[in-house]
This record gives C-alpha cells, structure tokens and sequence, in this order.
C-alpha cells in the first residue's frame, strides 16, 4: 500500500493518475480546446503572482475557516463539477463527495456526472452538496432534473453559462472519447496496461450519464458527450433562461463562466448569489485570458454587490491565497482533485484537500496573516500581478 504521505504536492498525484487512468479519460482531464494556449495560461499566470514576505509576526491561532455563500467551509475551496468524473475512477463523484463532506468543503455533482444525484445522496447519507446545471432544449428535463436535485437536499445550483456550444477538444475528438469507452483495437490494449481501473470498473453498474439515462428523451447517442451536446444544449441560452431556472430552482444561484466585467453585472442583475470567473479550464475559447488575469477587474466591477469566486489552474494552496488576495471569495478546484481520484480514489481526493489547506496555511503565515478572511491585495507585490495591486 502506498504511503500517502510520501504524496507532497498536486504533480504528484497527477503522475500517478496518468499511469493508472485510461487515456481518454486522463486527456479529457488534462488538457484544453485548440492550441491550449489558456489551458496553459490559467496555471502559467498564477506563477506570475509574487506574494510579500513579512517576518517577527506572531503566527499562532491561525485560521483558514471562510463562508461561501453562507456555509461554513473549512477552507474558501470548493470541489469544482467535472463531467465524467466515474470515468476517472469507478465510482468517482461518489468518492469525491465523501472526501469532501469528510474535509468540510462543498461538492459540486455535474449534470454530465457518472453517478446520478440521487447516487450521491445516498452514498452521502444526504448530505448537503451543490449541482451544476447545464441549460437544454428541452426544458420538461431541466425542470424535472432541478426538481431531483431539490429532493437529493441540493443547496445551492451551479448554472454553467459558457457551454451553450462544445469548444474543439483535439485529444477527445483523437481518442474517440465515450463513456464507457467503445471495444476498440486502441482502447483495448490501453486497457490491458489499467488492470487496477479495470478490476475497480467492473465492480460497478455505473458507466453512463445516470442523470440522463432513463431521464431524457431523444437522445441517439448516450455515451457520447459531444453528441448528447450538438442535440440538446441550447445555443440560445440567454439572461432570461437564467432569471426562469433562479424563480424555478428558489434557492441560492451561482453562475459559472463569467470572463467579462459586463457579463459580471448582468449577472447581478439576474439576482445570483455567486458567480465564478472561469473559461471552463482552458476548454472552450482558446486565446480567452486566464481565469485568475480576468478576476481583479471582475471584482473591482461587482465585488461589493456579489460573491464573486474564481476557477481555472487552481493547483496549491499558494493559488488560492492568490486568488483570495485578489478579491475571490472562493476558488473551486477540478483538475487537482481529479488527479487524487485517478492516483487513490478517495483516499487520493482526501489527500489533494490536505496539500491545498497545507500550501494555504503556511503561505498565509509567511505572508503575516493568520486568518484567512483578513487576506487582501497587500500580501502581493505591486506590480506582479494583474489589476491594480495596492
């Protein structure tokens, strides 16, 4: 058995889950649309970020606690929703969010998840979670998906806003990319060498989109993503479709895809809770800037009248600092999480929280902060970062 301890940062795991996770799966974790030039972008910007190192300040009694739209967490960190994520390992979202309930941070199940909600809130013993909402044609699905999720104890609904189309992903579209994986001469011999995935696979009847099989209507191709997106993602997804599903859901609301300083005030407008500066992890519009580059005028525009939180090559606990510092409220994290699940299931999942909070707490201490919510733009150095830095 491997000593977890030995596992010191994100990489890590993220080697081990390439050995051990299929590679269509891994690619469609680990990688970007087109040039993957904001893929690279959202990790490579952070690095940019030059923390102010402060001495002689007394370091005890430190705190990473925070609130995201009114929970408790125990870190401003949520786990991101990632579809597929039962392709990662058996089981994936369930896992997930037992690691998460167990740390004392939100998980957030995709509409695009293996384990269905109704899964999740059973394994969890219904524990509160959040779900991702993507909007579709059919709008009889999304009212009946939205009324599970009220029934699953869902507390807050994540609604995505920039994937009304699917961006040109090079490595799924070369890997053939479905779930489950079809029996070709390629898939099988990658297979031959994932005895572990494999074994752990067949010990579960989950290997679809169990919140749409046996759910939705008309749909040709279930296994397929990218099918299930060119029929029933709605291209005219508009400020009206999110002002119906907030009256429909009743509950809190937090838009996810926001790049733009005005899409950030129509989002106030429209009456969420939160929004997420995210470009979908480098996934959708190649050439679009990085999350964190985006988040400082996002919140210089709207960051006293809404939560505003950030997404997108969230790889330590030194970049949700970073993040904090420039005004996100909360950060979500779906690679870095990924890799745990892929490396060690659950135990991995737990262990990528562990050296997130680990990276957070002792950077925030060197940076002369003891608690996390005194965090601002004063830690940085002027000058490194995007925005005004002051």
């Amino acid at each position: 058995m491997t000593d977890l301890s030995r596992i010191t940062c994100i990489e890590d795991l993220r080697r081990v889950a390439k050995r051990r996770v299929p590679r269509m799966f891994y690619d469609y974790a680990d990688s970007g649309s087109w040039t993957e030039s904001t893929y690279r972008a959202n990790e490579d910007d952070f690095q940019k970020i030059k923390f102010r190192q402060r001495v002689a300040v007394n370091m005890e009694g430190r705190s990473t606690r925070s609130t995201m739209v009114g929970q408790e967490v125990a870190m401003p960190v949520a786990i991101a929703p990632t579809g597929l994520t039962g392709m990662q390992h058996a089981d994936g979202e369930i896992l997930a969010a037992r690691a998460a309930k167990a740390f004392g941070i939100p998980f957030t199940l995709s509409t695009m998840s293996i384990c269905s909600i109704e899964d999740v809130a059973e394994a969890t013993g219904r524990h509160p979670f959040w779900f991702q909402l993507y909007v579709m044609k059919d709008r009889d699905f999304i009212e009946r998906l939205i009324d599970r999720a009220k029934a699953a104890n869902v507390t807050a609904l994540q609604l995505t806003l920039d994937l009304q189309i699917l961006g040109q992903r090079h490595k799924d579209i070369k890997n053939g990319l479905s779930a489950p994986p079809k029996p070709t001469l390629a898939n099988l011999l990658d297979l031959a060498t994932k005895p572990r995935w494999c074994w752990n696979m067949l010990q579960t009847p989950r290997r679809t989109f169990r919140n749409i099989a046996g759910h939705a209507k008309g749909v040709d191709d279930l296994s397929s993503l990218s099918s299930w997106t060119a029929q029933q993602f709605d291209p005219q997804l508009n400020w009206g479709d999110v002002e119906w599903i907030k009256k429909r859901w009743g509950g809190k609301l937090i838009l996810k895809g926001i790049l733009d300083a005005d899409d950030a005030r129509l989002a106030v407008d429209s009456g969420a809770d939160a929004l997420i500066v995210s470009n979908h992890g480098g996934r959708q519009l190649d050439g679009a800037p990085s999350s964190i580059a985006a988040l400082p005028h996002i919140v210089d525009a709207v960051g006293q009248r809404i939560e505003v939180w950030m997404d997108g090559g969230v790889r330590s606990g030194q970049d949700v600092l970073r993040a904090r510092a420039l005004g996100a409220r909360g950060t979500l994290i779906g690679r870095a999480f990924l890799y745990g699940l892929g490396a060690y299931g659950e135990a991995g999942v737990t262990r990528a929280l562990q050296i997130i909070r680990n990276e957070l707490d002792l950077s925030m201490a060197f940076c002369g902060r003891t608690q996390i919510d005194a965090v601002d733009r004063s830690i940085l150095l002027p000058g490194s970062c995007p925005g005004a830095v002051g």
